[in-house]
């Protein structure tokens, strides 16, 4: 433990030697006395020797130079397409909170994170303005133009809006760091909505962000009595999916029998939720966090569960003195059921869920994921009201798909027939049955014909996938297409063109 003290990364070191242990030895050396249930490190404050952001005070220089320094401080490769227009137009955004005519100027400051944060095609700087006991956090999308240039495509200042860049729908950013406590000491700051262990998630340190995750687990059940239950909603066939109502998260339990007309496997399943891990999520498909052996008090299971989980999935659990030990589960955080949420919205509630629900279709499909089962059960709700996929058990890629439109009847008998009159291969995808067997809700129905009618079309699912085919990569921004400066300023900026929705 001595060896941790003038170590950067404490508690990356304590997560890697938990993980080594515990697939040595039997996990009743799982505690305090033999691994890191709890950190030994203190971690405020190991970036004293090595900012991780640097400070800019426009006390001294004005917001333009700041700004210019931080821009020609990334050292990128690349010319700029007009990197005088992106400064102004960013300075435009902060001028406001800077400048006071009218009263004594309070302490101000601009602190930008060292290393730039990649994802998909965008390269983003992070940091934040503040002045006097306020803050103004910022993110900058940094993009590469038809000519490959640079050129800063928005700025995003609402927390919000930011929360959204990081959220758990989304890829893992990259990230160079010395001290990774140090950055997520920062991020916390601007991301009031997220945990150290979503932010540690976030910028590709999962195994850090399992073990913050199991100690306010943990905690969580210290300080809270009430029972494990079975998760609201219509049940699954493949997953058992049980929570705490006083906790934010779900957990999942692949079961040891699927009822027909599931065709899979454990094994299949496992692969679908790894493949969705290390793909590129587009903001609509929710993470994952996996966990082995994880021992539940006994005392805390509702007895309906109890029995359900004794039924449904005996191979997984056991049963060792006052515990239940689960070998293996997925636990995600916790969602509105989307068929749930439609009964309890408005007119406006239900226009807007409908339109983000086609749109995490586009969305998905365009990122190559066919999400396979797309009944409205199957997708949540989030906070701030996004519609996202969370069943995984049937996606696949959008290249193993064959999109074909529906024969026509060559007789009445046909037509009437409650059978297909048509040969039906277990990869065939009919878009249109979309409309009869996916989205029957009547008031739903008639909104996403109104906003999504092409989903129903063989020609758009075709388009898709030769696009993907032939390595065209749509753009799918993380933020709205009207915060963007080549919205704002038309026939002044890059247009960089792809599939732009609102969240």
């Amino acid at each position: 433990m001595w060896s941790l003290y003038e170590h950067k990364q404490p508690e990356l070191a304590e997560s890697f030697y938990n993980s080594v242990f515990c697939r040595l030895f039997d996990r009743s050396y799982f505690n305090n006395q033999h691994i890191f249930v709890k950190p030994s490190s203190a971690i405020d404050h190991l970036d004293m020797d090595d900012p991780v952001y640097s400070t800019y005070y426009p006390d001294d220089q004005s917001l333009p130079d700041i700004f210019r320094h931080v821009f020609k401080n990334l050292k990128l490769n690349r010319p700029w397409t007009d990197l005088e227009r992106d400064i102004q137009l960013v300075v435009n955004k902060f001028e406001p909170y800077t400048v006071s005519d009218d009263k004594p100027t309070p302490h101000r400051r601009v602190e930008v994170v060292s290393s730039l944060f990649f994802r998909n095609k965008a390269a983003y700087i992070v940091g934040r303005v503040i002045v006097g006991v306020q803050t103004h956090p910022f993110v900058i999308p940094i993009l590469i133009s038809d000519d490959f240039k640079l050129y800063v495509d928005t700025i995003i200042t609402e927390p919000d809006d930011i929360a959204l860049i990081f959220s758990f729908t989304r890829a893992y950013f990259m990230v160079y760091t010395n001290v990774p406590a140090g950055l997520v000491s920062f991020l916390e700051a601007i991301l009031p909505t997220r945990t150290r262990a979503d932010i540690y998630t976030s910028i590709g340190f999962q195994k850090q962000g399992k073990t913050l995750f199991y100690r306010q687990f943990l905690h969580h059940l210290t300080h809270s009595s009430d029972k494990l239950i079975i998760a609201p909603g219509i049940k699954g066939m493949v997953m058992s999916v049980f929570t705490l109502p006083s906790y934010p998260h779900v957990f999942k339990v692949i079961k040891d029998h699927f009822a027909p007309p599931k065709k899979s496997d454990r094994k299949t399943v496992k692969q679908k939720y790894q493949m969705v891990k290390v793909h590129d999520r587009v903001g609509r498909m929710a993470d994952t966090l996996e966990f082995s052996h994880v021992a539940f008090p006994i005392e805390r299971f509702s007895d309906d569960l109890l029995e359900e989980l004794k039924r449904t999935i005996a191979s997984s659990i056991s049963i060792e003195d006052d515990f239940v030990i689960i070998r293996h589960l997925y636990i995600e955080r916790k969602m509105v059921p989307f068929n749930i949420y439609l009964d309890h919205s408005d007119e406006d509630m239900l226009e807007k869920s409908v339109i983000s629900y086609g749109n995490a279709i586009k969305e998905m499909i365009t990122a190559n994921i066919f999400p396979g089962d797309m009944l409205l059960k199957n997708f949540g709700v989030t906070r701030q009201g996004r519609v996202i996929f969370y069943d995984y058990d049937e996606i696949c890629h959008m290249t193993e798909i064959k999109i074909r439109a529906i024969p026509k009847a060559r007789s009445a008998e046909e037509e009437m027939s409650p059978e297909p009159w048509f040969h039906i291969d277990e990869d065939d995808f009919f878009p249109e049955q979309f409309e009869y067997f996916v989205i029957n809700h009547p008031k739903v129905r008639k909104l996403f014909l109104k906003h999504h009618d092409d989903l129903l079309l063989p020609s758009y699912w075709k388009k898709i996938q030769s696009d993907i085919i032939a390595k065209k990569r749509h753009d799918i921004f993380p933020y709205e297409q009207s915060l963007r400066f080549c919205n704002q300023s038309p026939g002044r900026y890059p247009e960089t063109k792809g599939l732009l929705t609102a969240p």
